[in-house]
């Protein structure tokens, strides 16, 4: 049976913060409450739920995905959590798509949720388990120095500099200056980039995205359902996953082959022979700065080693005559609430493809202007192991 199709038709986003006073079930209310009301859909039409939530420590509590049951409104109904490390914000959305996709529902919530302040003294302490106990754990390691030994691999194979680098967080800190839910949105310079703290070499603070308390929500439902509440819907037309090797020291870090085998696995089922005339725009997850640029030749929207070049051409601003990356603001500028965040980026597609972005809006990409048609968003998790890749159209 050919699978039916799926639209976004209603997306909700809660403020970035550092430290939320509201808990993570009032954050999930919050972002499911808004992307209702977005599509003016009462909460009966709901037919299913689905959670995308990082590790329990986060929040402190045991069983985090049925703490947050009531909060994301599945009390009482089809509800199921699904969590990819970070590549859970698309990862979840894709999850909805099959139920709907299946024929076993006509709508379903997604809600992602992370309280990460609730990790005392900070989530890096949650992410210390997630090591090998054998191999690993004794060198006591770090996200930050494991993600400098990928950055300093990317930069030093690909003739990358330092100041390539730091133009991302200079962009993608300016475009969530527009962006009502950003946590860290501010104006720098390349030199507030490359002399701020060095965390270790060569990572500095301003390299990476913030610990963040959020949550976002998309309303999904079928074609039939979708033509009910909207004429613009957004279709999700393609999806891809892949997931790595976890032994990160036994493979060459240059290169995100899980991204690539993720985008071509979406692009196939969207159709897409050529991402970098077929993409108007794209939103990849970006962490780190550096990460941004591996993440978009992953993406195919840039030849192995190239993505620098083109970044510092102008070929990703938001109003360029390239492929606007991250008009967002992405988790450099926005906040990065580790499940929501991927979700994030995708309720960035519905809003620009449908023109509701705001001063966000793009229009101008790939030598055209107007509304985008075609866009991709990606996620990563794990340790550099995790991908997850959507691509939605407007019609």
């Amino acid at each position: 049976m050919k699978p039916r199709r799926v639209a976004i038709i209603g997306a909700g986003i809660t403020k970035f913060v550092r430290r939320a006073q509201e808990t993570g079930k009032e954050l999930a209310w919050e972002a499911a409450s808004m992307a209702l009301e977005s599509c003016n859909m009462n909460f009966d039409r709901i037919e299913s739920v689905t959670m995308g939530t990082a590790p329990d420590a986060f929040d402190g509590v045991h069983m985090k995905a049925e703490y947050l049951c009531d909060g994301s409104g599945g009390k009482g109904k089809s509800y199921m959590r699904n969590f990819v490390g970070g590549g859970t914000g698309v990862f979840a959305p894709v999850h909805g798509y099959f139920h709907i996709a299946s024929g076993m529902f006509d709508t379903c919530m997604v809600v992602t949720s992370e309280k990460m302040s609730s990790a005392y003294p900070h989530p890096q302490g949650a992410f210390l388990t997630i090591f090998d106990h054998t191999t690993e754990q004794d060198l006591k390691p770090t996200l930050i120095w494991i993600f400098a030994l990928e950055m300093n691999r990317y930069m030093t194979i690909n003739g990358i500099t330092k100041k390539d680098i730091a133009a991302v967080s200079v962009q993608n800190k300016r475009n969530a200056l527009d962006h009502p839910s950003a946590q860290v949105a501010e104006k720098l310079t390349l030199e507030d980039v490359l002399n701020a703290e060095e965390l270790c070499w060569p990572v500095t603070r301003l390299d990476i995205s913030p610990a963040s308390d959020g949550a976002c929500a998309l309303i999904l439902a079928s074609e039939e359902v979708a033509r009910q509440y909207t004429d613009k819907p957004v279709f999700i037309d393609g999806l891809g996953f892949n997931l790595d090797t976890a032994y990160w020291a036994t493979r060459d870090l240059v290169y995100p082959r899980y991204v690539e085998k993720a985008a071509r696995m979406a692009y196939d089922m969207a159709g897409i022979k050529d991402p970098m005339k077929d993409i108007d725009i794209a939103e990849p997850y970006d962490p780190f700065n550096y990460k941004m640029l591996h993440h978009l030749e992953g993406l195919q929207l840039a030849p192995r080693g190239d993505a620098a070049n083109l970044f510092r051409e102008g070929f990703y601003a938001r109003n360029g005559n390239g492929i606007p990356a991250c008009p967002s603001g992405g988790a450099l500028g926005v906040g990065n609430p580790i499940a929501a965040t991927g979700c994030m980026k995708v309720a960035e597609l519905f809003w620009q493809l449908r023109g509701e972005a705001g001063a966000r809006q793009v229009v101008n990409m790939n030598n055209k202007r107007g509304i985008p048609k075609t866009g991709v968003a990606q996620a990563w998790g794990d340790l550099m192991q995790v991908g997850t890749v959507i691509v939605c159209r407007n019609y």
